[in-house]
Formats: C-alpha cells, structure tokens, sequence
C-alpha cells in the first residue's frame, strides 16, 4: 500500500487542521492506520491510532483534542486536530500496519511522507 498524507500548515494556538491520508494499492481498511508525529530533535512518536474494526487510541498528549477516522469508500484516513498547541508542532505521518495494536513505529510496515503542521503562539 502506499501512503499519501496532506492538510498540513501553519496554524495559531488554538486553531483546528484535518490532516488525510489517502492510500492506494490496497484499501486502508484492511489495515491499522497510525499516525505519528516528529519534531526536530526528538524520536518519532505516536499519535493515534485506528484499528480495522474502528476502534481508536489515542497519546494522552492528545487525548480529547484530536479524532481519527476512516472513510472506506475513499480509502483515506483523517486526522482532526482541535485546539492545536505549540507542541503539536512537529512532521506528521501517517503508516500501516497489518495487524498489530502496538503504538511502536517499529511495527508499521509503511509509511507516507509526512506533512508539516506548524503552530504558532
């Protein structure tokens, strides 16, 4: 499968963005969708995460801010990021797996190519 995220930018503190991730090759619902994040400096780490069932999980970092869904019909998945802080800066990817619940970036076998979300105070 390939991966092709999009929707980043720059944005003020408390502003939303939707970030999408659309996959090709093969439909992204027979795989676990992630998103990651990096920012310069710091390891990649996880975001989010929806499983081929629907079920979600979130970083507590994000918890109760950002929404991951999938809209099969599409084959794309999205990310909707709600009061957006200065830490939330960073390089997204979105990646699959194809069927562990692990949050470990080890465990995704592909990965798109990141888009910038950029958040000012």
């Amino acid at each position: 499968v390939q991966l092709q995220a999009s929707g980043g930018g720059t944005v003020q503190a408390g502003d939303s963005l939707r970030l999408s991730c659309a996959a090709s090759g093969r439909a992204s619902s027979t795989y676990f969708m992630g998103w990651f994040r990096q920012s310069p400096g710091k390891e990649r780490e996880f975001v989010s995460r929806i499983s081929r069932s629907g079920s979600t999980y979130y970083a507590d970092s994000v918890k109760g801010r950002f929404t991951v869904s999938e809209d099969n019909a599409k084959n794309t998945v999205y990310l909707q990021m709600n009061s957006l802080k200065p830490e939330d800066t960073a390089v997204y990817y979105c990646a699959a797996n194809r069927g562990s619940y692990s949050i470990s970036p080890g465990v995704y076998d592909y990965w798109g190519q990141g888009t910038l979300v950029t958040v000012s105070s």
